[in-house]
């Protein structure tokens, strides 16, 4: 099996999760990692190049998909529009591109750990994408979806076990991704806590919402 891996903050829990789960399992030596950024993985699952993993919203549209993702619960911190700069896509990114034009912000999109960076400096003027779309609807956004191309029941049944599980980080892998990322332990501690993992009913909502307003924008071109 080939399970691609967003080698960004916000999936930490998740991978910590996974390392325990499969760890005196047979499947710890037949699953492999594909690490590289959302828009690379988006492609990659598009042809099949690997089996699951978590898809930009905006490409989860018509995949087959588990009620696992990454969610913001209000401002994420790490979906950034940079005000200051000329309006500029972020390669790594599709859902935060879009979601930019939708919210009809202009400047520099910056995701990921990268963005959270620009965010704990606070030197930049930027707002970030989360906080706008739910102060202006009430509603979490929805970043990406854990979806599948095969093994069905397993990543189903993996996904499920995740977002009921309460994930907790070994301080020594907290201190190995803040030496990589440059952050402290207690902000990366506090960033993973403005992220969830469960897709409910208000979620879906919002994911229908973001869907019908893409649908619009291109309407209206």
């Amino acid at each position: 099996m080939i399970l691609s891996k967003i080698d960004y903050l916000n999936l930490l829990p998740f991978y910590v999760f996974i390392k325990k789960e499969i760890s005196n399992t047979q499947t710890k030596s037949i699953i492999n990692y594909k690490k590289s950024y959302p828009s690379k993985i988006n492609t990659d699952f598009k042809y099949k190049r690997t089996d699951a993993a978590f898809i930009s919203s905006i490409k989860s549209r018509n995949c087959k998909c588990t009620d696992t993702g990454i969610v913001a619960r209000d401002a994420v911190w790490s979906v950034l529009v940079l005000i200051d700069e000329n309006s500029q896509n972020d390669f790594e990114s599709n859902t935060s591109n879009v979601l930019a034009d939708i919210l009809n912000i202009k400047g520099k999109v910056a995701i990921g750990d990268k963005a959270l960076k620009i965010y704990y400096k606070n030197e930049d003027t930027f707002i970030d994408l989360a906080q706008v779309w739910h102060k202006k609807y009430g509603l979490s956004f929805v970043f990406a979806r854990f979806c599948f191309n095969k093994h069905q029941k397993y990543f189903k049944g993996l996904a499920d076990k995740f977002s009921k599980t309460k994930v907790k980080i070994p301080m020594y892998i907290l201190q190995k991704e803040a030496q990589k990322v440059g952050l402290s332990e207690k902000q990366i501690v506090d960033y993973l806590y403005q992220i969830k993992y469960k897709i409910g009913i208000k979620e879906k909502k919002s994911l229908k919402l973001f869907f019908r307003k893409i649908d619009e924008k291109k309407f209206l071109k």
